[in-house]
């Protein structure tokens, strides 16, 4: 009985540290919202007043009858804000990622912009079309730099520990030290670890229990951490044990297998003291995929299915890369010339270099680049290999390749040299985002899964290119591409292609 009532503490220690974060989450959305509504109010006061659009009619049915420019504003601004809310700008792991959320201003601000058009079609007021454009770019670029300054300071904040979710680790080493290097490079996610649970599954007993192997735990925590996180021992009361130490979360990385019976007993210890539990799941998880219940003839039947594959979406991602395509080679031909008149000063030899890639469904094609090696590279690829101590495979590296020239260099580093690929996504073998294209002995390693990255054509730019390139490791790989096949999206791509422009202004891991 003293245990249960233990227990029923600390379940409302959870609850009110719990309240508390969401009272200041409450607080800083409600903020946001008020302010947001504020400037699009003003922006649009503004504009009718310099537009002289103060004196607002409705003709519907030839009425005539006069509209209070205040209260439309009003109006259009509760609009907006329901707006940016359905397209989850408020969601709290969006605040702090600036391209994501720059993305989401921008479709929450275009459905507005549809929504208030309709509104303006529906009531027939003598509210100009360019009014309501120029209001919506307005709002748009001043929400993008009051974000950033909000960014800023809430990062700062998280630095010093607050409005932050104290969180416990549990998993593998392996798994833990994953976890943390993907929360060091992604702090705005606001998960603080403060525990580490090492579990593994006893093979006899198909159980869990605590991993023992300390010097693995203290090596992965060193490499993806740097610095040290006290570890709780898993066993009896952990859930009491856990809400102890002050955390709000239990993270989840592996071990704990979804639909097991050892994740549901766990999430059950959790629970019972009021612990949020997030899991982190596969890349090929059912979880993102659209699910749908039927009932049969009394049998219950789950189908599953991936929306960005409809023949409409891939209509979509065509016209996209034609667009983007298009442009890109229209603005960067005298860049591209200047790079070919550059290579070929340098050695005489060819501007281009042309080489075989698998591509969509394990087709072969061409891929074309600016040459950044010697004319003779390939036929001294194993020499050069061999020299470092390496051999062909899907994750070769060379920091130091010998092959490369002085222009060649340079173009690596700012990525100049992917420019010619941009005729490959116009010509149809290529897409602007995706994986990269990899060679035919690359391919031939490909287990099941990391093969699934051939059901989408391979990218000029894409999640490897944007997330450290060459210092990822072959897991940190493998996850990268395998996730964006299945949740690629065109506002998705956007956002990459954002991304991409940072990571030629400021290049890590091209070599």
């Amino acid at each position: 009985m003293a245990q249960a009532k233990s227990d029923a503490q600390l379940a409302e220690e959870v609850d009110v540290r719990s309240s508390r974060v969401l009272r200041w989450r409450f607080v800083m959305n409600l903020a946001l919202m008020l302010f947001d509504a504020l400037v699009y109010f003003a922006t649009s006061m503004i504009v009718l007043v310099v537009s002289h659009g103060t004196n607002l009619v409705t003709t519907r049915l030839q009425l005539n009858l006069p509209i209070d420019p205040w209260l439309y504003s009003a109006a259009c601004a509760a609009i907006y804000v329901y707006c940016m809310h359905v397209a989850g700008v408020y969601h709290r792991h969006v605040f702090a990622d600036g391209y994501q959320l720059n993305m989401l201003l921008l479709k929450g601000g275009f459905i507005a912009w549809v929504a208030i058009c309709a509104l303006n079609f529906i009531i027939q007021c003598n509210i100009f079309f360019y009014m309501v454009c120029l209001t919506s770019l307005i709002v748009w670029v001043a929400e993008m730099v009051v974000r950033f300054i909000a960014r800023v300071i809430l990062t700062s904040k998280h630095r010093k520990g607050e409005y932050s979710y104290p969180t416990v680790i549990v998993g593998s080493p392996e798994g833990i030290g994953q976890i943390l290097k993907f929360l060091n490079q992604r702090r705005q996610l606001n998960y603080k670890p403060i525990r580490l649970c090492p579990i593994r599954v006893n093979s006899e007993t198909g159980l869990i229990e605590a991993d023992p192997n300390t010097e693995l735990l203290s090596k992965e925590v060193h490499e993806s951490w740097n610095s040290p996180i006290d570890v709780i021992e898993y066993g009896p009361q952990l859930a009491g044990r856990i809400a102890e130490t002050g955390a709000q979360t239990v993270m989840v990385t592996d071990v704990l297998d979804r639909f097991s019976d050892n994740l549901s007993t766990f999430a059950l210890q959790m629970e019972s003291v009021n612990l949020e539990i997030a899991l982190i799941t596969s890349a090929l998880d059912i979880a993102e995929h659209a699910t749908q219940m039927r009932n049969i003839q009394g049998m219950s039947i789950m189908t599953i299915s991936l929306p960005q594959y409809s023949p409409s979406a891939q209509i979509k991602k065509r016209v996209f890369d034609l667009v983007v395509s298009t442009i890109a080679i229209i603005l960067s031909s005298p860049i591209m010339l200047i790079v070919a008149l550059a290579i070929k000063i340098e050695d005489g030899g060819p501007v281009f270099y042309k080489q075989e890639r698998i591509g969509l469904r394990g087709k072969p094609f061409y891929i074309h680049k600016f040459r950044s090696m010697r004319v003779d590279a390939d036929a001294h690829l194993k020499e050069v290999l061999a020299a470092q101590g390496q051999e062909l495979g899907a994750r070769y590296k060379l920091k130091h390749d010998p092959r490369i020239t002085k222009v060649g260099n340079f173009i690596r580093k700012t990525s100049l040299d992917e420019l010619p690929q941009f005729f490959d996504v116009f010509m149809g073998s290529m897409s602007v985002v995706g994986p990269r294209p990899q060679r035919s002995f690359e391919v031939a390693e490909y287990d099941p899964v990391y093969a699934t990255r051939l059901l989408v054509k391979p990218g000029i730019t894409g999640p490897w290119q944007v997330s450290g390139r060459n210092d990822l490791n072959e897991e940190e790989s493998r996850q990268l591409d395998v996730s964006y096949v299945q949740d690629w999206s065109v506002m998705g791509d956007v956002v990459y292609i954002l991304r991409t422009i940072g990571t030629v202004l400021h290049p890590s891991g091209a070599y």
